[in-house]
């Protein structure tokens, strides 16, 4: 088997931490590059973090150089960036933008991306709109094999409290058996998973992948 190198961005998150592990204790990939805002540690040979300014155009684009996959499971709050939609947008929106563009420019052949069900470029609701503008900027950088991951409320713990999250998963686990399967909430640990799997389809095109999809990628 040749070798490969994945990156991931958002390797910190919920889901990126998930798919961190994954790939830790997975031979498919024998290089992985974690790019990230901050250090973080890891003993494993395999994993090259590479802290970065993602504003650092010349700089991102040398990291991403060299990856046959890239992983984005990047994402924010209101509450970290202070109610600053603009930076805002600099996380959700331009992270994976220019990832997606230095992926096309510099030979990566898959790129796979985490955003939201009922995610909308043309949705007056800010989060929905621009999970759906970044899914539409990442889609046209001509990537041969690009995934978009939609699921709806992740389930897991965070890090950070989020006191409304923790109550919206409680319900919404006790009354999933109710919600139609699209707006099913999904482990974060399922969504790493699905996302590991479908990497190594390397299926050709755009796909979009949603709960039934993510549940049944997970469980091969």
């Amino acid at each position: 088997m040749s070798e490969k190198t994945a990156t991931i961005l958002g390797a910190s998150g919920l889901i990126g931490s998930f798919l961190l592990d994954f790939l830790q204790r997975d031979d498919y990939y024998t290089h992985v590059r974690v790019l990230s805002r901050r250090p973080l540690s890891s003993s494993n040979p395999k994993i090259d973090v590479v802290v970065l300014d993602f504003s650092d155009e010349t700089a991102f684009k040398k990291a991403i150089t060299g990856s046959d996959v890239v992983f984005c499971t990047v994402g924010t709050t209101l509450k970290n960036v202070k109610g600053d939609l603009v930076a805002y947008r600099k996380v959700d929106y331009d992270i994976p933008a220019n990832a997606a563009k230095f992926c096309a420019e510099t030979g990566c052949s898959q790129f796979l991306l985490v955003t939201s069900v009922g995610a909308n470029a043309k949705s007056s609701n800010f989060y929905i709109q621009l999970k759906g503008a970044a899914e539409e900027a990442v889609c046209s950088q001509g990537i041969p094999c690009v995934g978009i991951l939609r699921p709806s409320m992740l389930l897991g713990k965070r890090n950070e409290s989020r006191p409304a999250e923790y109550i919206g998963q409680v319900l919404m686990r006790a009354f999933s058996f109710l919600i139609p399967p699209i707006w099913k909430p999904i482990d974060a640990r399922d969504v790493a998973k699905a996302m590991l799997a479908l990497s190594k389809k390397e299926e050709p095109g755009t796909r979009y992948y949603y709960y039934q999809d993510l549940m049944q990628a997970a469980s091969k």
